[in-house]
């Protein structure tokens, strides 16, 4: 039988399949005929036309905050990948695993649950996906000893104390990739009188962005549209310029993780500053952040390698010991 883990996030989908790997990662946007709600692309081609469609096409991205926001396209978009990596014609359903976070209501887990199950799949397991991120960073979660996971994914940000092998303390905070993205593009127009589109505000972060002030600063050239004369216009952006412009949802993160700190026994809060703070999910790729945090924080703080593969890797080494995971997963017919 094939066994599935899922790592569902809002702006991208990543599929762990038994025995092969990581065998999708593709944006999670699924473009539509407004009229006949027919799928006209997903994934990377649907993400190319974010901001490019006509009237009669709408693009979107079926997940906000990390939870379904449209039932029918997450239904749509995992029926499409699938069928992508088992084959339209299957004799068996695959068992799945997908990531929930650790603060998701009853609702939003049962309809994950049911999307998964509509889409194809036999059985579905859920895991909390600090304990999936922890996984991937090969944490011993097992141990009495206490970890600090901070996830920062594309529309939130989950700061877990791990021990033995379940969440102690947690808090999900509805910031991510996603907001800096917007608060870049809400900086460009009211400083410079710029609109940009999402993809725009998003690469933007990726060239030249940092959480804190560097000294090598980056720049890039950015075209977008005159708010007043409405006319293509290109300026020079530095990184101070988006620094200054995702400190809000920084703050908000910094804030999470205080606040889990303090609901840390003091046993396990030892653990954490002997041990550092650990960073995953594709927001932490952000330069310095973990700098940042250090400094704010007062405890070492380092980010994983290849931070955004983390999650999919642990809800799939899960799945491969699904018996040991039992308490950290629930299951659904």
């Amino acid at each position: 039988m094939s066994r599935l883990a899922i790592d569902l996030g809002t702006n991208n989908i990543r599929i762990y399949k038994s025995g092969k790997g990581v065998v999708i990662d593709e944006p999670s946007v699924v473009a539509m005929d407004a009229v006949s709600s027919k799928i006209v692309a997903v994934g990377n081609d649907a993400k190319n036309m974010l901001g490019r469609t006509p009237e009669s096409i709408t693009a979107a991205h079926p997940l906000q905050n990390g939870v379904i926001a449209s039932f029918k396209i997450t239904d749509s978009m995992l029926k499409y990948y699938f069928a992508k990596v088992l084959g339209r014609f299957r004799l068996l359903r695959p068992e799945v695993m997908v990531a929930v976070p650790a603060g998701v209501t009853s609702t939003e887990k049962k309809a994950l649950i049911d999307a998964c199950q509509s889409a194809g799949a036999k059985d579905t397991y859920v895991i909390k996906s600090p304990i999936a991120a922890a996984l991937g960073a090969d944490v011993s979660i097992s141990s009495p000893n206490g970890n600090l996971i901070i996830d920062i994914g594309g529309g939130t940000s989950e700061i877990a104390v791990i021990a033995l092998g379940d969440v102690v303390a947690s808090t999900s905070v509805r910031v991510g990739g996603n907001k800096m993205d917007q608060s870049i593009a809400n900086h460009l127009r009211k400083q410079f009188s710029i609109m940009v589109g999402e993809q725009t505000a998003e690469n933007i972060k990726i060239q030249i962005g940092a959480a804190i002030a560097i000294k090598n600063q980056k720049q890039m050239e950015v075209s977008g549209s005159n708010t007043v004369t409405g006319l293509p216009e290109s300026i020079i952006l530095k990184t101070e310029d988006v620094v200054s412009a995702i400190q809000p949802e920084l703050n908000d993160i910094v804030m999470a993780v205080k606040s889990v700190l303090q609901k840390t026994p003091p046993e396990l809060a030892s653990d954490v500053m002997d041990k550092g703070i650990i960073m995953t999910g594709g927001g932490s790729k952000l330069r310095v952040i973990d700098r940042m945090m250090t400094k704010i924080t007062g405890v070492p703080c380092q980010v994983v390698e290849e931070p955004e593969y983390c999650t999919v890797r642990g809800v799939g080494n899960a799945l491969e010991n699904l018996s040991e995971f039992k308490k950290s997963t629930l299951w659904s017919k």
